[in-house]
């Protein structure tokens, strides 16, 4: 008994002192290392380099597992992002399948209808595309300067439209200038259509950012929100070109806002409908001259 309690006696006194005595050597270690270092600098940097040395091919090792773990987690993710993907293009693909069966079936029930009615097409249309480079509004005149003249193929009362709809209409033509008489100027007129409601009216400028619906039936059913576009009416401009969106109905008045944003227009699309009405009945032009210039070319050729 004496022996066994003599030898935990020792075990006791020799960890206490071992306690008691570690934070001490390893302060002085600390600055042992310190005084060995402040001397031999390239000594302490040749141990550190020599450490590093063998410890980077240990992290090295380690982390390619956990670098290749993340590369199998992010193509589990794409796998997944793709095959989700996928198959919402599968359901998109039927889809316009289904449609384009119908588009086609539409087609032939059109092609069909024509033959019997005889249908006989308009003449296709012509364009040009020319850049503002002026805008002459004022608080009496609304029109724009753009690009595109005789040269370009540009005549008096073709249609000025953008992306959005109508803008107006060719008001005076030069050898490779135009100036464009905008929707909402005051001396704007153009026949139209209530979408929805088939109620047909006059466009009408004010010098304003809105236009007015004028010569409404009284019984009309036009509403806030209806879309207005052109009837085709007086040969100015062909059917169901986009102009404007109704904005308020009271007092038999109703305001339309264009489509076309004005104070943004920089290009402006000039086209040729071929439409004679207006050209030849209110602005004296000839549109057989202009259709047909090689024919009044011989014409006037022979009379000569």
């Amino acid at each position: 008994m004496n022996k066994r309690t003599g030898s935990i006696g020792a075990a006791a006194a020799t960890r206490s002192w071992t306690h008691r005595f570690t934070f001490v050597l390893l302060v002085a270690l600390a600055f042992g290392l310190m005084l060995v270092g402040k001397p031999d600098s390239v000594l302490v940097s040749r141990l550190r380099m020599m450490t590093i040395d063998l410890v980077a091919p240990v992290i090295n090792a380690i982390s390619r597992p956990i670098d290749a773990a993340r590369e199998t987690a992010d193509d589990v993710r794409d796998y997944l992002a793709l095959k989700a993907e996928n198959e919402a293009l599968r359901l998109q693909n039927q889809t316009l399948l289904e449609w384009q069966r119908v588009a086609r079936e539409l087609q032939a029930e059109n092609a069909s209808l024509r033959g019997h009615l005889n249908f006989q097409p308009g003449p296709r249309a012509s364009f040009i595309t020319a850049n503002v480079v002026a805008d002459t509004s004022s608080s009496f005149v609304r029109s724009l300067i753009v690009l595109g003249g005789r040269k370009a193929g540009v005549a008096k009362g073709q249609a000025a439209v953008t992306g959005a709809g109508l803008a107006g209409r060719v008001l005076e033509v030069g050898e490779r200038s135009s100036r464009i008489l905008l929707l909402t100027d005051i001396n704007a007129r153009v026949p139209v259509v209530a979408e929805r409601s088939r109620d047909q009216a006059v466009l009408a400028g004010r010098n304003a950012d809105l236009t007015e619906l004028l010569y409404l039936p009284r019984d009309s059913d036009v509403k806030v929100g209806d879309r207005v576009v052109t009837s085709g009416h007086g040969g100015v401009f062909p059917a169901g070109l986009p102009v404007g969106e109704v904005t308020s109905v009271a007092g038999g008045h109703a305001m339309v806002r264009p489509y076309v944003d004005f104070s943004r227009l920089e290009t402006i699309r000039i086209i040729d409908f071929s439409l004679p009405g207006i050209l030849q009945q209110d602005l004296g032009v000839d549109t057989t001259r202009m259709l047909e210039p090689s024919a009044t070319g011989t014409a006037a050729g022979a009379n000569q």
